[in-house]
């Protein structure tokens, strides 16, 4: 999915005149017609506020109200740039995403005004939709038309923040040629239909809901459906009520909704497909039987640097093969090299990973269009073979993903983790996706993660978090027996700590957040068991216990790698999703 010699606001504009269903929202519906007479208006309200000379950059602080599609469509329409803040987002991180993307006019609700109080933001407008003076601002422009001509394909559409789930967030660059491109091809990939409806439940700051789910439907004709936030319990009332044939999910949504009640009618929904990542095969196979639908794993990222198909022939486990014009490897970080195809056994585990795995790297014309005023970040996603300047582009821009995969001899792409998600234990290098996958199958667990600890002597040890079914308590023995019968366990693989968790913390994208169980380690406010070196069962990690370890990292000089979070208590900076 490249760019395309089509706009958004084209797109927005073909609406105009269009008296279908187009957006429904709390039970009520407007049209397609009124939704790009909305963003019309928003559009010549937005060349009314913006300072002349200054950047046209607005950010977008709300939750998936009618407001955010239409300030989406008025920015198209304007050649305008939206920044979507995550009102997960808290204080001086808050202020710095406004700021670095030098938003002169943030949209915002009610809801979310106490976020700004004290933060200081110079030069930005702020609107407040639900508030009579918005109502005002508007009444001018009661009377606009969609007009495009000031959309190019080239124009700086988002700036799409990174999830946050393993670093700082960086804003990728997207241009509406890119946008465009990606909502056509969706929609013919997916066969999408006008009288579908797309139901958006994943919050639109993240690109997930504006790529896979809002553009698509918009290139298509198709009806949109709004959700403010994520429900479990609320999805698939939702999904009678606005009758949605398509959605998509990241992180950890499709387990949230496979721990709701069963009940026997579950299947009568009009849903087709869901399509998003980080389900896995388990899961997926689950929700089709149980509500019907399929959901099709895939591949990409906010930055758009590489995409992977699922392609009918994909086996079990695979996320598909390389999207046509990308140029995709599994590449070793260090060495530069292609790795060795994976080799599996009978029973499908994975024989040769310490060879195999590797980073994925588009090394074809990426559409990669860059971060927004980060250089350093840039430069770390497009690197090559030869770094000299004067190399040919083909050996010096290479789209390094920073995610780990492995690839069969046929060309199918497994996914393995993050590249901060590789564990050195005994000097044998593990990803953490692997173990997770194992560690899912435990009957008990609703959630796994699985990150590394640092060792008291070199290298790392293997720590897992499971979050735990409703009703279900943890026993050290039944795990350790369950550990024993999985055959794809490597020996480095069991961890070594366990820590029991009432909720799994994740991001507001529903994605786990790593970064903040990595910092906590053992020194979390949760039960933590573990498996002294040279025993097999697990026991509780004690205060003495924790005395003991700390004395042998100060004593190898490793006590430093072990981060206490500063927050307090051990709380993560997060969000913690509920499960329904």
């Amino acid at each position: 999915m490249g760019s395309s010699r089509h706009t958004v606001g084209e797109l927005v504009a073909q609406r105009w005149g269009d008296h279908r269903p187009g957006l429904w929202f709390e039970g009520r519906t407007v049209s397609h017609h009124q939704v790009a007479a909305g963003a019309a208006r928003r559009a010549a309200l937005l060349a009314e506020l913006l300072p002349p000379g200054a950047r046209p950059h607005l950010g977008v602080l709300l939750d998936n109200t009618p407001e955010y599609p239409m300030w989406l469509g008025a920015a198209a329409l304007a050649g305008a740039t939206v920044a979507g803040i995550n009102p997960t987002r808290r204080g001086a991180e808050l202020a710095r995403d406004i700021l670095h993307t030098e938003c002169r006019v943030l949209i915002t609700e009610r809801a979310h005004l106490p976020l700004l109080t004290g933060l200081g933001l110079p030069g930005v407008r702020v609107l407040v939709t639900d508030t009579d003076a918005y109502g005002e601002l508007l009444a001018p422009f009661e009377g606009a038309t969609p007009d495009a001509s000031a959309a190019r394909p080239d124009s700086r559409f988002l700036l799409l923040f990174t999830s946050g789930s393993t670093g700082a967030p960086k804003a990728a660059i997207c241009t509406q040629g890119r946008i465009a491109a990606a909502g056509l091809s969706l929609a013919g990939h997916f066969g999408v239909r006008p009288d579908d409806t797309h139901y958006i439940c994943m919050p639109m700051f993240h690109g997930n809901a504006v790529i896979a789910d809002w553009a698509p439907a918009l290139a298509a004709g198709a009806r949109v459906a709004l959700r403010r936030r994520f429900s479990a319990s609320g999805f698939l009332p939702d999904v009678r009520a606005c009758g949605a044939t398509y959605f998509t999910y990241v992180g950890r949504a499709v387990q949230y909704l496979l721990a709701t009640p069963a009940r026997p009618d579950d299947r009568d929904n009009p849903l087709r497909v869901g399509f998003g990542t980080e389900a896995g095969a388990v899961d997926a196979a689950a929700f089709e039987k149980r509500f019907g639908a399929r959901l099709v794993e895939g591949y990409g990222s906010s930055e758009g640097g590489a995409a992977i198909q699922r392609t009918s022939g994909t086996p079990a486990g695979a996320i598909g093969r390389a999207a046509p014009g990308d140029d995709l490897a599994v590449v070793d970080p260090r060495t530069r090299r292609v790795c060795p195809p994976a080799r599996f056994a009978p029973d499908g585990r994975l024989l040769n990973g310490a060879e195999s795995i590797g980073e994925l790297v588009n090394r074809g014309a990426s559409p990669f269009e860059g971060y927004w005023r980060n250089p350093d970040a840039d430069a770390a996603r497009r690197r090559g073979t030869d770094p000299r300047p004067d190399a040919p582009a083909a050996e010096r821009n290479w789209y390094w993903t920073g995610d780990l995969f492995y690839r069969d001899a046929d060309g199918y792409l497994y996914f393995a983790g993050r590249t901060d998600d590789r564990l050195r234990v005994d000097s044998e290098n593990l990803a953490a996706a692997m173990i997770e996958n194992i560690l899912a199958r435990y009957g008990h667990a609703a959630a796994v993660a699985v990150y590394a600890v640092p060792d008291p002597v070199a290298g790392d040890q293997v720590m897992a978090t499971l979050a735990l079914r409703d009703g279900a308590s943890f026993d050290p023995a039944d795990f350790a027996a369950f550990l024993d019968t999985q055959p794809d366990l490597g020996t480095k693989m069991a961890p070594r700590f366990l820590r029991i968790a009432e909720r799994m913390p994740v991001t507001a994208t529903n994605k786990i957040h790593r970064v903040g169980l990595r910092s906590e380690g053992f020194h979390c406010p949760d039960p933590v068991w573990w498996r002294p070196p040279g025993e097999r069962a697990y026991r509780p990690l004690t205060t003495a216990d924790t005395d003991s370890l700390v004395a042998r990292y100060r004593a190898h000089g490793r006590e430093d790698l072990l981060s206490r979070p500063a927050h307090g208590a051990g709380e993560l900076p997060t969000e913690r999703t509920p499960r329904t």
